[in-house]
């Protein structure tokens, strides 16, 4: 051994599988926007990752740093002029924690939130069902569920539909995000 760690494969392939699936459902939710665009129901666009170029590597290619912790996903303006800000997970299992959402996005939520924007946690679970969870209901976990995470059950009453695009705004109105 030459002193540095070895990596575990299936914690890579874990990982890598994991970004995947979440890249697929961002291009899921980036086509739903489009289609609220053109329809003119809502602007959505997902939140650029904050970073400084440092230098460039091989073949054009640029490198760079994250110069500070992610954001919320998705922020927009819905048809009305109400604010829109939402993070999008990918998980897999039978329960979703309430720590996925990291504490910079927790901050801006409530912020968001606290000023009057419609704000919530888009799942999507195990590659298939989708959810739309309230902030008011992520954010308050332990109080509603008596713990730090939610199950599939508690998941149904927020399903969504997804009937060729991911219909994520249906309803939001109504549901008082």
């Amino acid at each position: 051994m030459n002193g540095k760690s070895e990596k575990d494969p299936r914690r890579q392939l874990q990982g890598y599988t994991s970004k995947k699936k979440g890249q697929a459902f961002e291009t899921i939710i980036a086509a739903a926007c489009r289609a609220y665009r053109v329809g003119r129901t809502a602007y959505i666009d997902k939140t650029p990752e904050p970073m400084r170029v440092i230098g460039r590597g091989q073949k054009g290619r640029f490198m760079a740093i994250f110069e500070k912790k992610a954001q919320p996903d998705f922020k927009g303006t819905l048809s009305g002029g109400l604010a829109i800000c939402f993070e999008a997970k990918s998980k897999e299992g039978d329960r979703v924690n309430q720590t996925a959402v990291t504490q910079e996005q927790k901050e801006a939520l409530n912020d968001h939130a606290d000023l009057g924007a419609v704000t919530f946690v888009l799942l999507c679970m195990n590659g298939m069902d989708y959810y739309r969870v309230p902030w008011r209901i992520w954010r308050n976990m332990k109080r509603h569920y008596g713990r730090m995470y939610m199950t599939l059950e508690e998941l149904e009453p927020f399903r969504i539909r997804f009937d060729n695009t991911l219909k994520f705004l249906e309803g939001i109105h109504e549901a008082r995000l």
